[in-house]
Formats: C-alpha cells, structure tokens, sequence
C-alpha cells in the first residue's frame, strides 16, 4: 500500500468509497450518494486529498475541507478518512490519515477537526493512533434517518505551523 495527492481523476475510485461510508451510516450524516463530478469539486487547491492505492487500485482515501468561513480560522480543516469496505481494519486508514496529517501540515494548517459518531469506535481507534485528542461530545447533534446522533469532536494540533 502507498499513499499519494489525489488527482480529478481519482474522483470515481473517491466517490465509490465514500458512497460505501452513506450507505453504512456509521461515518457521515450525509444521505445523498455522489458522482465523480460532485467529488471533482472537492478539488479546490486549498484543501489536501490524498489516496491509498494497493496492486488493485484505490482503497482509502483522506481529504480536509473547509472549517468556517471567517478569516481566523483559514488555518483550521475539517478532515475525514474513509476505507474501501473490504479493506477495512487493513491499515489503510492509518496510512492514509498518516498522509494527511503530514499534507495538511505542509499546506499550513495548524489544526485538524472532526466529529465522529459515539458508536463508531473503528474511526475513534483510529483518531487516537493518529493523535487526535476526544474533545467532547455534541448531543443530539443532527439527525440521520429521523434519529437524533451524538458525535465526539477530535482536533489534532498541527505543532509546526503553530510557532508562527
């Protein structure tokens, strides 16, 4: 397995895989399936994408997208990191978000955030080798299918670009 930047023609490998994390619903609050155009425009030169790739193809995938608009806080991403279904608990999650962590710190970022539903202790395992510290939850703080879910929020300091 290696990691790599995503390019726009990875966008149907990201969107199949993300599509699994919808229809699972243990990762996102998301319900609408998406296509390889709506992925396309994740690409916004601002925001890192990186991939895992094996000798079968794109397995996992790990991208930051905007926290808030306000100015002070252009140094903070919302990042997410999503496995293939049949190569989950493979290591692909951790090198992807490995991957990530090091992209968004070259890109100046000097904090990464989440939010991970309470029962999914596969992502929150994962968020902690990576570093990412629990930092409370949100009750009830949307609803998927008509019921109400909590999530915990993680952040991850990005200590390099916190020295500026």
């Amino acid at each position: 397995m290696q990691a790599r930047p995503a390019t726009l023609q990875d966008a149907a490998a990201i969107a199949l895989i993300y599509n699994q994390g919808i229809e699972d619903r243990v990762a996102t609050f998301e319900t609408r399936l998406r296509t390889a155009e709506d992925i396309r425009d994740w690409f916004d030169g601002t925001h890192p994408i990186l991939v895992v790739e094996d000798e079968q193809g794109i397995i996992a995938f790990a991208s930051t997208s905007s926290y808030r608009s306000r100015e002070c806080y252009a140094g903070i991403a919302e990042c997410s990191v999503y496995v293939k279904r049949e190569n989950r608990h493979q290591g692909a999650g951790s090198l992807a978000g490995e991957a990530l962590i090091h992209a968004a710190e070259e890109a100046g970022f000097w904090k990464l955030v989440s939010r991970v539903f309470v029962e999914n202790t596969a992502s929150r395992g994962l968020l902690r080798t990576l570093n990412f510290r629990e930092v409370g939850v949100y009750y009830k703080h949307a609803q998927l299918d008509g019921v109400w879910r909590d999530v915990i929020i993680v952040e991850r300091l990005l200590p390099a670009n916190l020295t500026h």
